[in-house]
């Protein structure tokens, strides 16, 4: 791929993206459906996933900005859950969907039906959390969804390691994976822990916003390659050191903080766009060279596939929900009645995605003795159509299985009363605490200002709670959207006079940027963040 392509690749990508926001189709399926139409269009260059681009390039950041993103508190109330879906249920995929694959396609060695099986064993890390997201799931799911995505890729390419080297004669026993499982599992959470402190001690004590972020943008890399280094788990490696930076990122300034968000929505957006787009593009590869696999008997063994993936999944979800309840008097209390609906859209939220078509395409094209790998081809076939049946059919349909199942979703209501009682305990700790440094002489300051630095307390305390209140009747506003409406526009003015004065040249561009700045960093304090 030379750079034009890549820049068309990336380009392309971000502008379907950019136009599913505008559509009720989420932005992965419609990347995936471009990516396929593009793959048979004359001029449009064959892109083809490399694993040694896509493993340690792509899914390190992806990792590192869902788990930054991801609660730790909530993964650690969730952990049951969670791990019996990212390892209990990728190690049951893994086997069954295998075993299954073994017996329904005629010739398909029982080596190479495992390998498929740990390669569509995983469900994407990005695609059902993006769709769930969007489709107001309750948070528990989001939660157990966003888990399982962070901790899955790495049993499934451990499990994946397992079963080829069994299929290509380096000889595998049970004993022999359960110790691989184990090492590269321990070994990852480890390094993680390793890294995780003097990493975090490096980004409160830099001192420039610029330096903390790059070392941000570098993390996930180096924790990954040092991790896959010494056999360990990369993945493993990236989410320990990314939740315990993403759970004590309150430590780091407020400069680094807003820079930081800035640049790894831009990374995730990119590399997520492009990621789908890639999966549709794979196209005309996949079909290359399937043979004596060719014909509609390739066809029924994708749709049966597909039909076992979903059907294994649901196998799995309802006894791993609730066998636990059953069996344990204390997780009933603590938990109560589970919700049939749960594992009903956790089941069907399995969408698979890049990693999948990744590790499928690092299997090898020989075995030990120099033969062809047996049904290469078909695999990476059968993978991709499973790939693209879970992200099209599942994801098209989890949007409306949600509205048909009525599930409770959030209450804008309570969150926004849980917000202002937030917000109004911390600015009476905040207005305790400007009362003592007043007391000190040396914190002396006209009445007007300790008047502003009051306002300001006040206002903030009092917006959250405005939300809740009567509406505008001509405009519909809450007196805190007015508030910040107006604000704006008067920032907006300030902004024109430096413009107007610097072209004047009564002032220079180096103090219209400082002067700007400012306002920016005002105008981003009148208004909260809106959610994407």
């Amino acid at each position: 791929m030379d750079a034009l392509s890549l820049v068309a690749l990336i380009a392309a990508s971000a502008a379907v993206a950019g136009a599913a926001r505008r559509t009720p189709v989420p932005a992965p399926l419609l990347l995936v459906a471009v990516g396929l139409i593009a793959s048979y269009i004359p001029g449009v260059p064959q892109y083809t996933l490399d694993p040694h681009i896509v493993l340690p390039l792509i899914l390190p950041p992806l990792l590192q900005t869902a788990a930054m993103e991801s609660s730790y508190l909530d993964l650690r109330a969730n952990i049951r859950p969670v791990a019996l879906l990212s390892v209990g249920y990728v190690l049951f995929a893994t086997v069954a969907v295998g075993w299954l694959a073994y017996l329904i396609i005629p010739g398909l060695p029982l080596t190479a039906a495992l390998v498929l099986g740990a390669v569509i064993a995983p469900p994407d890390a990005v695609a059902a959390t993006a769709i769930a997201r969007r489709s107001g799931l309750p948070s528990r799911i989001t939660t157990i969804l966003q888990g399982e995505s962070l901790v899955n890729d790495a049993t499934a390419i451990t499990a994946y390691k397992v079963a080829l080297a069994a299929a290509i004669g380096e000889g595998a026993s049970w004993a022999g994976g359960i110790r691989e499982f184990l090492v590269a599992a321990l070994g990852g959470v480890g390094m993680g822990l390793l890294l995780m402190v003097p990493i975090h001690w490096l980004r409160t004590h830099l001192k420039e916003a610029l330096l903390q972020n790059t070392l941000s943008l570098l993390v996930p890399f180096a924790a990954y390659a040092a991790a896959e280094q010494v056999g360990a788990s990369g993945v493993l490696a990236v989410v320990v050191v990314a939740l315990y930076l993403g759970h004590r990122s309150w430590q780091v300034d407020f400069e680094t903080r807003l820079q930081e968000a800035a640049v790894w929505k831009m990374v995730s957006f990119i590399l997520e766009s492009s990621v789908f787009a890639l999966i549709g593009l794979q196209l005309p590869v996949v079909l290359k060279g399937l043979g004596a696999y060719g014909g509609t008997d390739v066809i029924w063994y994708a749709i049966a596939l597909f039909v076992i993936v979903v059907a294994v999944r649901f196998v799995w979800s309802y006894p791993a929900t609730y066998l636990p309840l059953w069996m344990s008097r204390r997780i009933r209390e603590r938990e109560g009645i589970v919700d049939w609906r749960r594992p009903l859209v956790i089941s069907w939220a399995g969408m698979r995605g890049v990693v999948s078509l990744a590790v499928a395409f690092s299997i090898p094209l020989t075995l030990h003795d120099g033969t062809d790998f047996p049904a290469r081809n078909l695999v990476l076939f059968l993978t991709f159509t499973t790939v693209i049946g879970t992200l099209v059919v599942q994801g098209l349909s989890l949007p409306g299985l949600i509205r048909l199942l009525k599930m409770p979703g959030r209450d804008p209501q309570a969150e926004t009363l849980a917000e202002a009682q937030a917000q109004a305990a911390a600015s009476r700790a905040a207005d305790q605490r400007l009362d003592e440094l007043l007391q000190d002489e040396r914190n002396a300051l006209p009445e007007p200002l300790v008047d502003r630095l009051k306002n300001v307390l006040e206002r903030r305390r009092n917006a959250v709670w405005e939300r809740l209140g009567q509406s505008n009747p001509v405009t519909g506003e809450s007196a805190d959207d007015t508030y910040r409406r107006l604000t704006r526009e008067m920032i907006a003015s300030e902004r024109e006079v430096f413009v107007r004065l610097r072209d004047a040249r009564v002032i220079d561009d180096e103090l219209m940027r400082t002067l700007l700045r400012r306002l920016d960093l005002e105008e981003a304090a009148a208004y909260r963040e809106e959610s994407a």
